[in-house]
């Protein structure tokens, strides 16, 4: 009862802003104001792509929204192009950033951030158009009050966010743009509700966090969040700037993310809580910064946590080891008495025995769900029975854990991964140090005392279940071993208090029974729902003089998309992993590029329609350069991808610098929004469970470019 009221204060008691109205003061950032921008920019909420007719009349209405509050403000627009060593691709496309003059000062500027342009399957009301009202109703906000001096700032809406960050990049490619940035708050979104994360912030960060911590009433911020971010598939506008050394604070809302890059990321769906706390966050730190020595900004990192909203501890990260040394050392003095190898050993033995056993009922559990429901992620659209099938889960496995568990052995495990993380992965140590910097006092002198345990057990939970509820929101419960652990730490702190309860084995198989009974009643219900619906985009492809139709390789096609045509059993690769089913001859002009060779720079001028092009390098050509748009990057010489996202490119010129001189074939595919019109009954016969993603449906024209040898 204990760990699930933590759980649930952790869900439902996390402070948070109230949503504030139109009525609220003019020095106020207000939801309801906010909104009311929202609405007028997003107009009837179609996809705003870059390069789209709707991206330049979405722009139109932010120009007007700064015209009403007097900001200076300009436009420019220009080819850009970015990619990251860990890519194997380069993103180029023509974007139109927008420059506000917010106010005047002395100093560098600070930034305020947010990406005007949209995916191709959905509005972007959350992905970022809430970014850009936040930041329109925070500027007013802050015209709106007295104070004058610091730092100028300078609000930057970049196009091409989708597309690879091109529009930061873009904005970084002016020398003296980037001179006079000293800091960058970026506004972005991954869903449509939950709390305003601080979820990176670049490295030497400890001053930026104290910032953060004094100009905000509550918080949504860890260390952690940049650890788990770099293994994640995602990027956004503050990449570029923190490449080019330039500190900041991103912030964004994840919740509800089913919904992201869809056509469900509408205006209606955005919590009004989260565009308050997103907005309060940016008026905050902006306030807090025009003060700031940005010089000083960079320091050392620093490990942080919120606590439920309300609290953030921080330390230096250069304490972390020292400090988990000494609450090991603490714990360990703690546990001294008669020495009883069997007994002892098995209870130093018994926190990992609680993981390992957690993580394979978790792949136990959430396989059953699986198998009864024929899909690889059961509970995306209803997690519920899931997810407590997954707790009682670990909780009937801390039960038969908690026999020959010891207060000493359970904390010597978390000191110690507290150590271990403080030189492998610093970000998560606040996780472990924290609780122990409770525990090791009260095991020292409490003696074991039932209150001590309570006590240290309490810090234990708050902070792993709080980390337990939040990380449903990554990747939802099919990152099940991630919820496991986390609740599982968590009761490892809790087990000397249940080794002296009764009836520990019937109250772990009732829990295991229920456990097994909610994952079959998971599996039963459907995975998938209209508001939380799968991606499934559609595509016509004609290529080799054939055409074909596309389906996304999900693991179970639909059968009302088998039914009006004869896609394949197995996805088959073409130009992307898909389903194909046969649609005929071909009957559109294959893309075309005339090719011109001099030693090892090859110049394709293309010669195609559409709404942008991509290449494929093959390994063999030894690429080790690009140029487009006379912006030249560096490639890796193996296989390679060039996009190009914007309509212009279909007549651009691509020059490559090679390491090989033999000949070999480019893929060079055009690909525009929408599908043809004998496409309709696809468009019908996909379920109102299954929605177009990202790049959204499209057409594909592929042709091979023959490239001569040196």
């Amino acid at each position: 009862m204990l760990a699930a009221g933590i759980w649930l204060l952790a869900a439902l008691g996390t402070s948070r802003p109230t949503a504030l109205g139109l009525d609220a003061p003019a020095t106020q950032f207000s939801a309801a104001r906010a909104d009311a921008v929202l609405g007028r920019l997003l107009g009837g909420q179609h996809p705003r792509p870059a390069g789209s007719a709707e991206n330049a009349a979405v722009r139109s209405r932010i120009l007007k929204e700064l015209t009403s509050v007097g900001i200076p403000t300009r436009i420019s627009t220009q080819m850009s192009c970015f990619s990251e060593n860990r890519w194997n691709t380069i993103s180029c496309g023509t974007v139109t950033n927008i420059l506000a003059q917010v106010s005047q000062g002395s100093g560098k500027e600070i930034v305020l951030m947010a990406h005007a342009d949209s995916v191709a399957a959905g509005p972007g009301a959350g992905d970022d158009a809430s970014g850009v009202a936040t930041i329109l109703e925070a500027v007013r906000a802050l015209k709106a009050r007295t104070k004058i001096g610091g730092h100028p700032v300078r609000i930057l809406f970049t196009d091409g966010e989708e597309n690879g960050m091109l529009g930061a990049a873009a904005y970084l490619r002016d020398p003296k743009a980037r001179a006079r940035t000293g800091a960058v708050i970026n506004m972005e979104a991954r869903g449509n509700q939950g709390p305003s994360y601080l979820f990176q912030t670049g490295a030497g960060d400890a001053k930026l966090i104290d910032l953060y911590a004094r100009a905000m009433p509550q918080f949504a911020a860890s260390s952690l969040y940049a650890e788990i971010y770099k293994y994640l598939p995602n990027d956004t506008d503050m990449t570029p700037f923190l490449t080019a050394g330039i500190p900041g604070t991103n912030f964004a809302f994840i919740g509800n993310a089913a919904q992201y890059h869809t056509s469900l990321d509408r205006r209606e769906n955005i919590d009004p809580r989260s565009l308050q706390q997103h907005g309060e966050n940016a008026l905050g730190v902006t306030e807090a910064l025009r003060g700031a020595d940005l010089g000083a900004l960079k320091s050392e990192n620093a490990i942080y946590l919120d606590i439920l909203g309300r609290w953030l501890p921080r330390l230096p990260a250069s304490w972390s080891l020292g400090l988990s040394v000494a609450v090991f050392v603490l714990i360990a003095l703690a546990g001294r008495g008669p020495f009883k190898a069997r007994r002892s050993l098995l209870a130093f033995l018994i926190p990992p025995l609680l993981l390992v056993g957690a993580i394979g009922l978790g792949f136990g559990l959430h396989g059953l769900a699986s198998w009864i429901s024929g899909e690889p992620d059961p509970s995306f659209a209803h997690p519920l029975a899931l997810r407590l099938s997954l707790a009682f889960g670990v909780f009937g496995v801390a039960l038969l854990a908690a026999r020959a568990a010891s207060a000493v052995a359970c904390w010597l495990w978390l000191a110690g991964l507290a150590a271990v993380c403080a030189i492998w992965a610093p970000g998560i140590v606040p996780y472990f140090l924290f609780p122990c910097l409770v525990a090791a006092p009260l095991l020292l002198l409490g003696r074991g005392s039932d209150l001590a345990l309570l006590i240290a057990a309490l810090a234990g939970l708050v902070i792993w279940l709080s980390f337990n509820h939040g990380s449903e929101a990554i990747m939802g419960l099919r990152l099940h071993p991630l919820f496991m652990v986390t609740a599982a730490f968590g009761l490892i702190t809790l087990l000397p208090l249940l080794a002296k309860a009764r009836g520990l084995g019937a109250g772990a198989a009732l829990s295991l029974v229920a456990a097994v009974v909610l994952a079959a009643v998971a599996g039963l219900q459907p995975a998938y729902s209209s508001t939380a619906p799968q991606r499934l985009n559609l595509g016509y492809l004609e290529q080799d003089g054939k055409a074909l139709w596309l389906a996304d390789p999900v693991p179970h096609l639909p059968a009302s998309l088998r039914a009006a045509a004869d896609f394949s059993a197995t996805p088959q690769r073409l130009v992307q992993m898909a389903y194909v089913a046969p649609a005929g001859r071909a009957r559109h002009p294959a893309p075309q590029a005339t090719v011109t060779r001099s030693g090892d720079t090859v110049t394709l001028d293309l010669a195609t329609d559409g709404d942008g092009v991509s290449l494929q390098v093959p390994a063999k050509a030894k690429l080790r350069a690009v140029t487009v748009g006379g912006i030249t990057t560096p490639a890796p010489e193996r296989t390679f991808s060039i996009t190009c996202g914007t309509p212009d490119c279909a007549k651009a010129r691509i020059v490559l610098q090679l390491g090989s001189a033999e000949p070999f074939d480019l893929t060079l595919v055009a690909y525009a929004r929408g599908l043809p019109a004998e496409g309709d009954k696809f468009l019908k016969a996909r379920p109102a469970w299954a929605v177009p993603s990202q790049g959204g449906d499209r057409i594909f024209l592929a042709a091979k470019i023959a490239i001569p040898g040196r």
